[in-house]
């Protein structure tokens, strides 16, 4: 019995310590592998792009909702190709039981303690497509920006660290020496407390809608966010109209809000009236739409036609005071049998002499001829001295050969021998511009044509141009250059 207990594992301790190492050494091991995740137990790799990794480290956890479920084997940073912007790329082993983590997931940085440990954290979504082991969570899941424990120490600077003072320095002063004061008041705070009960039930009740009305409130909000500065110089401009206001509030604006009901009664009255006008003057100013559009290239003119009638109408009023006198005495000369008869007189005597002066007329309007005969006659009544006495007189050898004009002849002279070749030139009715004559002022213009005869009117157009005529209009020229240089 004895020796059978010989061969135990009780009964050798070398045995019982090297086994108790082995099992000290196996605990020390998984206890060291416990951060990097224990031997044999399959995981659920994942990598995040992260905005900013500082103060990350492998190792440190992964949680979602607070529990631990994976931690950070490797960051890297990485860069990206287009923008040249650097970010981080962290690798994570998760659990098992994560996988698929669905795509619309989010992660966000955040501080574990006070020293600067970090954690990662993912807000798990509900998405029915999820990432595969070896995928990457994109960059646009880090959200939102995480708020580090130095930016919310900064917010205490020097200036409101001494505000802060002052506030506790002040609400000090107005509670010391009330605390009666504040009993009494929280004891009458006792029936509006009761009062506010089924008020707030109301306004927590879902039927109510206060979470949508904050939502709302929360998209105007942001809507007016990027606009802020124009409301508030909006606001400015509205203070500096409401003090102009102001000056006239009384009595001008009081007497205006006064009369208004009675200025509402009429327009109710007068404004069915007025509707069928208001219609029909749209109608006229569309319709004349298209003659305004006309009578733009030419308002400037008639701009300048009303100003200058404007003129002309301060004195119409002297003019249309003689209009009267002036019809009655029309009528008194329509009136006269005398009168009657000269009128009829004078229309006929204008009836016949109208085809001569029609034809007349334009040797003298077109060709100056009336104008220069009389220069002509003034000049030779005035040659030598001063009474017309001297003239001068040329004497000129009448053409000779055959037909010529020292006798008779028996048709037209037509050449002749060559120091006597003679050609009839003979225009008894020049144009001078009259009804049905071409254009010209032709008498005294005419071209000899040599070694022809030529009777009647030569040939082309000899141009309404005379000698006065030349002349008046050379310094008309002159004169319409000179106003277009100043």
């Amino acid at each position: 019995m004895r020796g059978g207990r010989v061969g135990t594992l009780a009964a050798s301790p070398t045995l019982v310590g090297a086994v108790t190492v082995l099992v000290v050494v196996v605990a020390v091991f998984l206890a060291y592998q416990a951060n990097q995740g224990l031997p044999f137990v399959p995981t659920y790799k994942l990598s995040a792009e992260l905005p900013n990794a500082a103060a990350m480290v492998p190792g440190n956890e992964v949680r979602i909702g607070g529990a631990r479920v994976g931690q950070i084997n490797e960051i890297k940073p990485i860069q990206n190709e287009d923008t040249g912007a650097v970010s981080a790329k962290v690798d994570m082993e998760l659990n098992q039981d994560l996988d698929p983590l669905p795509e619309d997931s989010t992660v966000i940085v955040r501080a574990r303690s006070a020293l600067g440990l970090k954690y990662l954290e993912i807000q798990r979504g509900d998405s029915s497509q999820g990432f595969g082991a070896g995928d990457t969570i994109p960059l646009s899941s880090a959200r939102p920006e995480p708020v580090e424990i130095d930016q919310v120490f900064n917010m205490f600077d020097e200036p409101t660290r001494a505000a802060i003072q002052t506030n506790l320095l002040e609400f000090g002063n107005a509670l010391a020496g009330r605390g009666v004061s504040l009993n009494a008041t929280i004891g009458e705070l006792r029936p509006l407390v009761e009062r506010l009960e089924p008020v707030m039930r109301n306004l927590a009740s879902p039927d109510t809608g206060l979470s949508r009305f904050v939502s709302a409130l929360a998209a105007t909000a942001a809507e007016a966010a990027p606009v802020a500065e124009i409301q508030g110089q909006l606001f400015v401009d509205l203070d500096t109209t409401f003090r102009a206001f102001a000056d006239v509030a009384r009595p001008f604006i009081q007497e205006t809000i006064s009369r208004a009901p009675e200025t509402e009664d009429t327009a109710i009255d007068t404004l069915p009236r007025i509707r069928p006008f208001l219609a029909n003057t749209a109608v006229l100013f569309s319709e004349l739409r298209p003659g305004f559009h006309v009578f733009a290239p030419v308002s400037k003119e008639a701009a300048q036609a009303v100003s200058l009638g404007t003129k002309a109408l301060r004195i119409a009023p002297a003019f249309n005071a003689q209009l009267d006198p002036t019809a009655q005495s029309l009528l008194d000369l329509n009136n006269d049998p005398v009168s009657r008869e000269g009128i009829r007189d004078l229309t006929a005597f204008n009836n016949v002499l109208s085809p001569p002066l029609a034809f007349i007329t334009p040797a003298q309007s077109v060709c100056n001829y009336a104008t220069i005969l009389l220069q002509n006659f003034a000049s030779i009544t005035t040659f030598g001295d001063g009474l017309g006495t001297n003239q001068r007189a040329v004497v000129l050898q009448e053409p000779t050969g055959p037909n010529g004009e020292v006798g008779p002849s028996s048709a037209p002279a037509s050449g002749g021998s060559d120091d006597a070749a003679n050609f009839l030139h003979y225009n008894p009715y020049p144009n001078t511009a009259s009804p049905g004559q071409e254009r010209e002022c032709e008498a005294g213009n005419e071209v000899y044509n040599a070694g022809q005869v030529a009777i009647g009117n030569v040939p082309g157009n000899q141009g309404t141009r005379t000698s006065g005529q030349i002349q008046a209009q050379t310094q008309k020229a002159k004169k319409k250059k000179k106003g277009k240089g100043k």
